[in-house]
């Protein structure tokens, strides 16, 4: 089968046709901008997009004869966290820039030996699980937050870059 080409993406329900396919990526692999993906149903997508975009659950690739791909959060291996004081556990996560699904009674994010020790210090109650995974979007609006800026007016915070020698 030849591919198809998709050089758009059409956001979680604004579109009312029916997907002629679907992709199931996991968080890491929904940061795309241009790769050969192949569906669950066999169509072939060559996608070439102007930038780099985080796709979401129910997000469709808008193939160049007008059908549309629905991507699907892939389940992986997750930690589950519980606990009496989950606000203060989101804190310390979100303290490590690290991306975090928030829900009423639990937080998700996905397994990292060194969150999983921070956490249980801290009196989580921790769960292995194998779900998709959805983290909270950036601070400033929709997609993916990628840490901190080292730029000259973010040093209002002291970081040690030279491993502590000093001219």
């Amino acid at each position: 089968m030849a591919a198809l080409k998709s050089h758009a993406v059409q956001s979680a329900g604004t579109y009312t046709q029916k997907p002629v396919d679907h992709l199931s990526l996991t968080y890491e692999n929904r940061l795309l901008r241009r790769k050969r993906l192949v569906a669950a149903h066999g169509t072939v997508v060559m996608l070439d997009l102007s930038e780099v975009i985080s796709l979401n659950a129910g997000d469709a690739l808008v193939l160049e004869d007008g059908g549309l791909v629905r991507i699907d959060a892939a389940p992986e291996t997750l930690i589950e966290v519980r606990g009496a004081h989950l606000h203060r556990l989101a804190w310390h996560i979100g303290n490590r820039h690290t991306p975090c699904q928030i829900e009423d009674d639990r937080l998700l994010i996905l397994d990292d030996h060194v969150l999983r020790k921070m956490l249980t210090h801290l009196g989580a109650e921790l769960a292995d699980v194998a779900e998709p995974f959805t983290p909270e979007g950036g601070a400033y609006g929709h997609g993916r937050t990628f840490g901190h800026s080292h730029g000259p007016a973010d040093h209002a915070h002291s970081h040690d870059h030279h491993g502590g020698a000093r001219p």
